[in-house]
């Protein structure tokens, strides 16, 4: 079992052939509304690989919430709503044909966690081998669930987007860290000669990684470095959410009991089918 803790947004996505300048307009030649955002799309991609998945999220019941429920309900996803009222964040998603690059821009959320949250009804099921993966977003709820998890003999993963407010505690807490290739830590926290990779592992990690967009990566595997090879794509339309794949079929890996590098490489190239397909989930849908 996996619980995925932290972002969901609902995604206004339209296709076009190039950004429109300042002062023009450009007519999308496909266009699509469903929920996205790291830990959601994480949590329909560890679904569609086998897994039985519930998103801790603020979702709310205003008409944007009703949206993005009806998407998580049809991907299998089960939802567990941290929220007092109100809707998740919206995303506007232009993608570029012929590239699969992508401008976004995001209003935060009118959710706000509830007053009242319990960690164990969130962690209800939850034992040795189950893995919770965080995005860093709801920080609180996601340490708390982390320790948790950790306690009962589960896995933790953690998705390194971005630093955030207590991103180092979510890291010190997290058995599986997946850096993206922007990842920055803060000028007073790193150490003189030391990467991304090497100081995220002196905080507690067993395993972290840096991805590297379409290329390659670096990774620590239980102190033994390595390289998560990034196969060509036979093509690709869009690179939307191709990180959140990645760390979705993670989790689904280390909840079928993989090794880690083995389990890094598997997500990797799923990560890689995936963008060859219309949004993070249309490798899902699409033959």
């Amino acid at each position: 079992m996996i619980v995925c803790c932290g972002l969901l947004t609902v995604d206004v996505l339209q296709t076009v052939e190039r950004l429109p300048r300042p002062d023009e307009k450009v007519v999308a030649r496909q266009l699509a509304v469903d929920f996205g955002g790291p830990a959601a799309n994480a949590a329909a991609t560890a679904v569609a690989l086998g897994s039985g998945v519930r998103l801790v999220a603020s979702v709310g019941d205003g008409p944007l919430a009703q949206i993005a429920r009806s998407g998580l309900d049809r991907a299998g996803v089960t939802v567990a709503d941290v929220a007092d009222g109100g809707d998740p964040a919206l995303s506007t998603v232009l993608v570029t044909a012929g590239t699969g690059e992508r401008a976004v821009v995001s209003t935060n959320a009118t959710s706000a966690v509830g007053a009242s949250v319990d960690v164990d009804d969130l962690a209800r099921g939850m034992g040795p081998g189950d893995v919770l993966l965080v995005d860093g977003h709801l920080p609180e709820i996601a340490l708390a669930l982390a320790r948790e998890i950790r306690r009962r003999g589960g896995i933790v993963v953690m998705d390194a987007g971005s630093w955030k407010p207590g991103t180092g505690e979510l890291v010190a807490a997290s058995d599986l860290v997946v850096a993206s290739a922007d990842f920055r830590i803060p000028t007073d926290l790193r150490e003189s000669g030391r990467g991304v990779v090497e100081t995220l592992l002196s905080w507690g990690p067993r395993t972290v990684a840096q991805s590297a967009g379409g290329a390659s990566f670096v990774a620590s595997v239980r102190g033994v470095p390595t390289t998560i090879l990034v196969r060509r794509p036979d093509r690709v339309v869009d690179t939307l959410g191709a990180g959140d794949v990645l760390h979705g079929a993670l989790a689904a890996f280390c909840d079928q009991g993989l090794d880690d590098e083995v389990a890094l490489q598997r997500a990797a190239d799923v990560a890689t089918v995936s963008v060859g397909h219309r949004g993070a989930r249309g490798w899902i849908v699409e033959p």
